[in-house]
């Protein structure tokens, strides 16, 4: 069993205890965002470091989503 803590730069996105690391290269989904695996790193025995590159959110696209929904069809 291996503690796998996902990093986006310095900031921990979530640890997880798991049986396998994860493949550089690798798609994976945390808090719903995707992201993929850019680099695999062995800390300790049992700790593992993984740099995760998510995808970036464009925000006013979903502002302009939320605003269709609030209108009222009459």
């Amino acid at each position: 069993m291996f503690t796998v803590y996902y990093l986006d730069g310095k900031n921990v996105l979530l640890n997880q205890l798991r049986k396998s690391v994860p493949n550089e290269g690798e798609e994976v989904r945390i808090k719903g965002r995707k992201g993929k695996v850019t680099s695999v790193t062995s800390v300790e025995e049992n700790k593992i470091h993984v740099q995760v590159e998510l995808e970036s959110v464009n925000k006013a696209k979903l502002a302009a989503e939320d605003d269709k929904k609030k209108r009222k069809k009459r």
